[in-house]
């Protein structure tokens, strides 16, 4: 017996630079919105199953988008001249110009590894144009214990690189399908995609310096991490809470990197209670 799910998949062009990206988005459900930000060298899929579960969508307007050069997302015009190389700047430009192309008023920010890492930045740069923050595997800075540059070169697949370095990140406690979906993803990662996404995570540190001008009194900020996260560990997850005032962290036992994706059931309590946490 088939069955349509009720997510539905748009296109939207914005602006970015001076330059015309057509940006590939999903949404599920309404009420409050919540924009989802995916993980370096992935899309909109890591969420797919949280926007299927109708007790989350019955409240919640949830909305996922693919970062340009991934997933249905296409670079823009030129990109075969250009490095690619993720920055802050260019991030935040990118989220806040999708915000304002989908007419989002103070939406959720739920983002997961460098869409946790930028949900802080936004926190503490522009954090009127949300309700409230939900960081997930997110802190203020990890170095890499890994060379990027594996991920882009003529001798290796990229795609099977970035899948091997994150399968340490996925909990051994994830169902067996939803770790091969998960590392499927990364597979089908474009050339460099991956690469640029990491040297925005592990060489940008600005971060830490604004912390400190996060206010939860106006919007609030929960951070979640999996003890199974060796990227991002609890202890990284609660130096980075413990500098921002009134924020709040939970650890889930069970969980890595990649929660909403690796294992749903197990993270769907922490994303709920997550939730709550946020202005209605």
């Amino acid at each position: 017996m088939s069955a349509i799910e009720p997510i539905v998949g748009r296109y939207v062009t914005v602006d970015l630079n001076g330059v015309a990206h057509r940006i590939y988005f999903e949404e599920a459900g309404q009420g409050r919105p919540v924009l989802c930000l995916h993980t370096a060298g992935a899309d909109t899929r890591q969420w797919r199953h949280l926007m299927n579960d109708a007790g989350i969508t019955a409240a919640n307007r949830l909305i996922a988008f693919d970062m340009p050069r991934h997933g249905k997302s296409l670079p823009p015009e030129g990109f075969e001249t250009e490095e690619y190389l993720l920055t802050t700047e260019a991030y935040i430009e990118t989220v806040l110009a999708v915000c304002t192309a989908l007419e989002l008023e103070r939406p959720v920010l739920a983002g997961c590894s460098m869409g946790g890492r930028i949900a802080l930045q936004l926190a503490a740069l522009h954090a009127d144009h949300f309700s409230g923050f939900v960081a997930i595997e997110a802190s203020d800075f990890q170095p890499a214990w890994y060379d990027i540059d594996w991920f882009d070169r003529p001798d290796a697949h990229g795609g099977e690189m970035g899948a091997a370095l994150v399968s340490a990140n996925i909990s051994p406690h994830a169902p067996h399908a939803e770790r091969w979906n998960t590392l499927w993803m990364f597979m089908q990662s474009g050339p460099g995609v991956f690469r640029g996404d990491l040297s925005f995570y592990t060489r940008d540190d600005s971060l830490i310096g604004r912390l400190g001008d996060i206010d939860t009194q106006k919007t609030p900020v929960h951070l979640i991490v999996g003890a199974y996260d060796l990227t991002c560990t609890p202890e990284d997850a609660k130096r980075t809470a413990d500098a921002i005032d009134g924020a709040t962290l939970t650890v889930m036992d069970e969980l890595g990197h990649f929660p909403m994706s690796e294992h749903p059931d197990g993270f769907r309590p922490f994303f709920v209670d997550a939730l709550d946490r946020m202005p209605q």
